[in-house]
């Protein structure tokens, strides 16, 4: 199989969509995220989409397989909220590794299907690692600047026990998104580095923050620029933005990106700002329509799509930039 730091000199690969937003299509209810096995769980779990992995697997691969059927040549796994971090919310600090692999196996399954059937096409799978619910930079309590939810290190173990259960479950790379703090992320690119060394194995890492503002700052106050300097000591695959703003909001950062960088740049944009209701109102055609601008401009090497994008969506985007040549890098 094409190595994919080859293929993305080749042409601009296509990210999936939006996890959540396909999953709420299917209205699930407490009890189908309990399913048999955590009927009887003391807390409620309902909103907990990385259980799903567990109790509705056919739903989560079926999402898989829509992406890769709209155009994505990677798709992430179902672990936006994998770490025993985020899942103290449900008390399921336990499960955090099986979670991790399941959700791997499931979508690297659907994507040896598609490889199958597209040798041409390879597809691949990016182990989803999110932020977290805390920050090590910041006070989450206006009367104590001093004071941190959550240590470095603490993130760190967090973050390797993800990584290596997702490894583990077959993830062909590592996609540490939706970066507001890059404290955070600078836990979990050291924990990836440690894994990697113990391993004896290279496996290949893009790196995904997110602009929170009009005035294009990450959430710890980092301009596009300061946050690619912060990150440029690890050997990653690529580097780019993901989630806040629409897609044109984010021109300018990537344009910084393009500029600095010699990693590859990704973007998978929300579909627009959320309506009063927090639903996502940018058509495919719209959304598109905006990302073409990043390829006529030569910004980009991987896209996709965030908050509200479906694979409507994906497919959209795909038919848009397929006659574009990749930003070379």
């Amino acid at each position: 199989m094409k190595d994919i730091k080859e293929i993305l000199k080749e042409r601009i690969l296509i990210l999936d969509g939006a996890m959540g937003t396909m999953l709420q299509r299917y209205k699930f209810t407490e009890e189908d995220f309990r399913g048999e096995r955590f009927k009887d769980w003391e807390h409620p779990l309902q909103g907990n989409n990385d259980l799903l992995s567990l109790t509705q697997p056919e739903a989560i691969e079926e999402i898989h397989r829509k992406y890769f059927a709209a155009g994505a040549d990677i798709v992430e796994t179902n672990t936006f909220s994998g770490t025993t971090i985020a899942m103290a919310d449900y008390y399921m600090e336990d499960l955090v590794y099986e979670l991790n692999y399941e959700s791997a196996r499931i979508a690297k399954k659907v994507a040896d299907e598609f490889t199958k059937k597209e040798p041409n096409k390879p597809r691949f799978v990016a182990g989803s690692i999110g932020p977290t619910n805390k920050t090590a930079s910041m006070s989450p309590d206006v009367n104590d600047p001093g004071y941190r939810a959550v240590s470095f290190d603490e993130l760190r173990i967090a973050y390797k026990q993800q990584v290596e259960a997702l490894l583990d479950g077959g993830s062909d790379l590592l996609l540490v998104e939706t970066i507001f703090d890059t404290l955070n992320a600078k836990a979990a690119l050291f924990a990836i580095e440690e894994v990697k060394e113990e391993r004896n194995i290279d496996v290949p890492i893009m790196v995904s923050g997110t602009i929170t503002d009009a005035s294009g700052r990450t959430l710890s106050g980092q301009t596009a620029e300061a946050f690619l300097i912060s990150i440029s000591h690890i050997p990653i695959l690529s580097v780019g933005f993901n989630c806040a703003l629409g897609a044109s909001q984010l021109v300018p950062h990537l344009e910084v990106l393009s500029t600095k960088s010699e990693h590859a740049v990704s973007a998978h944009p929300n579909a627009g700002l959320p309506n009063a209701f927090g639903e996502y109102d940018e058509t495919p055609e719209q959304m598109a329509e905006q990302i073409k601008e990043y390829a006529e401009k030569g910004l980009v090497n991987i896209v996709g799509g965030c908050c509200g994008t479906t694979p409507e969506h994906i497919t959209a985007i795909a038919k848009i930039v397929e006659n574009f040549a990749p930003r070379q890098f």
